[in-house]
């Protein structure tokens, strides 16, 4: 059926009326988004986690359950169309294009934080991140599939047709996932994107997460019995990762070269790097990565200096307070709270968000300290590295949308994902400000005990 075709049937919003729709819905999502930011910032929330509350409160746990036809009407999630005389419900086109431009905010955003990645303190801690990456995988693999091996036989939890092992697998990758956009933005909105912590938690995120979703690759292609999904996945990234290092990183001095040549970034050059960027998140989607990891890697490899203060002025303001809001609403949206409504499933919910703190959090808080890392260090990056957030919706999504577990686990699971990710920012606010305490008492006593030292 061409696209002609359903424009023209009954029903159906016309372009004019979907553009009505957008501007509506963009309207709510940054009045709502910042209004939310203000409210939450009292609970030492950033705003990228006020965000994902304010699409939840927009969705049908909140908005759709105290004025349900306010929130269809908002954010209608399907039209039924008379096809052939039989009402036939389809996805309503509108989400299709909010989904569409949250893609844009995330890749983009990704793509900056990437820019701001530092190679210097990475090297200078290489030891830490490894052992950091390590345990931050090991941990939640062994006690995230022994949760899926305690589960797996729940008809509850996983559909009839998914085996005990591949029950565990995913449980593991829903342990094993990071927050990895919704961390990179409150590192960076707490001024720690170039820092020993900011960039340790990233790598180490970054790698967790790349594990993640291979390990979902295999669950979802042994539930198709496609061994190719694994086999493209894991080969595309390795293709992609290897050409973007050494290929991509020499070719893309050019950038710097004709920046520095014109003294500013001209529209050839900013269309040419847009082009770059939306391909390799274009790669990285259809191998099965997913689109921030392109970003993220192709902001890595750019060239550093003037490049990378002209690049941000550019994107960042239009992109953080217009598209990315949209990613984490729309997020949120999907997000239904209530389906738990059996003490056994509160049990099961209860104990899922308990391993989830130890199994990530605590590895991470013990990597580091085995790493030379401060107490108040590896706490930060132990309560930063256990946030799940909208990576941990995506997951379930996939997993839900692949017939490989039930509503139920897609509810626990987002619960989970809330807890771990409403915990991070104010824990780590709390940390940090005790951090800069000691180091203030630290440094009177130093004043002190120098000025009682006898003069000679």
């Amino acid at each position: 059926m061409s696209l002609f075709f359903i424009t023209t049937v009954p029903g159906f919003p016309t372009n004019h009326e979907l553009a009505v729709q957008l501007f509506l819905q963009l309207a709510v999502i940054l009045a709502i988004g910042r209004l939310a930011g203000i409210l939450f910032k009292y609970l030492g929330q950033t705003q990228v986690v006020s965000e994902m509350i304010a699409g939840v409160l927009l969705g049908p746990s909140f908005l759709g359950f105290i004025a349900p036809n306010v929130q269809t009407f908002l954010f209608p999630i399907s039209v039924t169309l008379n096809i052939d005389g039989a009402a036939t419900p389809i996805p309503h086109p509108s989400m299709t294009i909010l989904y569409a431009l949250s893609q844009i905010g995330l890749v983009l955003y990704m793509f900056l934080i990437g820019l701001q990645f530092n190679f210097n303190i990475l090297n200078r801690h290489l030891k830490e991140a490894s052992v950091l990456s390590l345990l931050g995988v090991l941990s939640p693999f062994i006690l995230g599939g022994l949760l899926g091996l305690f589960v797996a036989d729940d008809s509850r939890l996983f559909t009839a047709n998914i085996a005990t092992w591949q029950a565990a697998l995913f449980m593991s990758a829903a342990m094993l996932i990071t927050a990895f956009p919704m961390l990179a933005r409150i590192i960076y909105e707490s001024g720690f994107a170039g820092t020993k912590i900011g960039t340790l938690t990233l790598s180490a995120a970054a790698f967790d997460d790349a594990i993640a979703w291979i390990m979902l690759a295999i669950v979802v292609a042994s539930a198709k019995n496609s061994l190719s999904i694994a086999i493209i996945t894991i080969g595309g990234g390795i293709l992609y990762a290897g050409i973007m290092i050494f290929l991509g990183r020499p070719a893309f001095r050019l950038f710097k070269r004709v920046s520095k040549k014109d003294q500013r970034m001209g529209m050839d050059t900013l269309s040419l790097l847009l082009f770059v960027l939306v391909l390799c998140a274009w790669f990285t989607d259809a191998v099965g990565i997913y689109s921030i990891f392109g970003a993220f890697i192709a902001g890595v490899v750019m060239p550093r200096g003037n490049f990378v203060d002209e690049v941000s002025s550019v994107v960042e303001r239009l992109n953080v307070t217009l598209f990315l809001p949209v990613f984490f609403v729309y997020s949120g949206l999907n997000t239904q709270i209530g389906l738990i409504n059996n003490p056994s499933l509160i049990g099961i919910t209860i104990v899922t968000i308990i391993v989830a703190f130890l199994c990530k959090g605590g590895a991470c808080f013990f990597a580091s300290r085995i790493s030379g890392g401060s107490l108040i260090e590896a706490s930060m990056i132990g309560g930063l590295m256990n946030a799940r957030g909208l990576m941990e919706l995506i997951l379930v999504n996939i997993g839900l949308e692949n017939n490989i577990i039930s509503p139920a686990l897609f509810t626990i699971l987002v619960l989970m994902a809330v807890a771990t990710t409403f915990v991070a920012s104010p824990l780590f606010k709390f940390l940090y400000k005790l951090e800069q305490d000691n180091r203030l008492k630290n440094r009177d006593s130093e004043q002190i005990y120098a000025l009682n030292q006898p003069k000679l």
